[in-house]
């Protein structure tokens, strides 16, 4: 019988992205990055950091912006940036990014990517910011009565961290999408009004599922319920002890009236290849104790190479620094360029002509 898979338009946009990728990586040009706010987890680990890898070793350029000024759009200061973005580049090469190839950089460094935000913010209309559905939830679980005007231009900035180096590939969930057509909207408004110049990017989105914090909510580095690619083998053990799972002894997966416990399923399934179903068979009437100790089990041998690799690097710290100093320059000259084409584009580059 044929397949019956309903995929929406971008879900199958993203599988005919994949083929494009799997028979000519170079016509793709890869940004992607994180708010460097805390320590990764293994949300981050699936979802996000090995797709960058996978991506990598299939031959297509990658950026990877750290975005620091971003962490001030729901905080009033940054603390522990320097931490952060250190742990962010140890963990993307413990992970097995090759930063000989892909380009590690912080917002704050590339000058010329942040004076595209006030030309791009001139494309869009406030409404067409409020409207966004990602800065309205992040608006609404900032806990604040007021935001930042940062808040509002957050889109805007997503658009300059992407156009700036002229990538035609996102790597997004879901629920980003929205982000990602402001940016296209930006980039095709700039080119039917100056030139041109800048391409409307496409979303590649991801295919990890959704994976829960031991409070049986989204796993996340503000709730205190994630399990950090950092963490020891005897801390992993006991996040996943208290994790929440249900009553029921024995195991099924069944993601819709079981989300606790099938997420504790998907994670092993994750980590050693094994059907979540019959991971579930084996466990039986094992019960929710089976089920953490089968799940911590493979959790700590799949990161154990990882989490070797990450203390190797986050114990030379000057090395973390080199590798950030040549990708903020690598950036700089990516953005520089773009920089200029704009100006020439809008008018307003002044330089002497010959």
């Amino acid at each position: 019988m044929p397949s019956t898979i309903d995929l929406t338009p971008a879900q199958q946009r993203s599988r005919d992205l994949e083929a494009r990728i799997a028979t000519d990586p170079h016509q793709f040009r890869v940004l992607t990055g994180d708010r460097p706010t805390g320590a990764l987890h293994l949300g981050h680990y699936f979802g996000t950091l090995a797709n960058r890898v996978r991506l990598q070793r299939r031959g297509v350029p990658l950026l990877v912006v750290i975005a620091d000024y971003q962490v001030l759009t729901d905080r009033d200061t940054a603390a522990h940036l320097d931490d952060h973005v250190l742990g962010l580049i140890a963990d993307h090469l413990a992970a097995g990014l090759d930063p000989r190839s892909a380009t590690m950089f912080t917002h704050s460094a590339v000058a010329a990517l942040n004076q595209l935000l006030l030309p791009f913010l001139s494309l869009i209309s406030l409404p067409e910011l409020q409207r966004n559905p990602t800065v309205k939830d992040e608006i609404a679980h900032s806990g604040r009565t007021a935001v930042s005007g940062l808040m509002f231009t957050y889109p805007a900035h997503q658009a300059a961290d992407i156009l700036f180096c002229k990538a035609n590939l996102v790597p997004v969930g879901q629920d980003q999408l929205p982000h990602l057509e402001l940016t296209r909207t930006i980039a095709r408004r700039f080119n039917d009004r100056y030139a041109p110049l800048l391409p409307e990017p496409d979303a590649l989105l991801s295919a990890a599922p959704l994976l829960l914090g031991t409070d049986g909510t989204k796993m996340s580095k503000s709730r205190g319920n994630a399990i950090t690619l950092r963490a020891t083998a005897d801390e992993t053990a006991r996040l996943l002890r208290g994790a929440k799972t249900d009553s029921q002894r024995r195991i099924t997966y069944q993601p819709e009236t079981r989300p606790e416990v099938a997420s504790l399923l998907r994670l092993a399934s994750l980590c050693t290849g094994t059907d979540p179903h019959v991971l579930a068979e084996q466990i039986g009437d094992g019960g929710a104790r089976e089920l953490k100790r089968l799940t911590t089990e493979a959790v700590n041998e799949h990161l154990g190479p990882l989490r070797a690799a990450r203390a190797t690097y986050a114990a030379d710290p000057a090395g973390l620094r080199q590798v950030l100093t040549e990708g903020n320059q690598r950036a700089n000259e990516i953005a520089e360029t773009t920089l200029e084409e704009i100006r020439a584009a809008m008018g307003t580059s002044y330089r002497p002509r010959t």
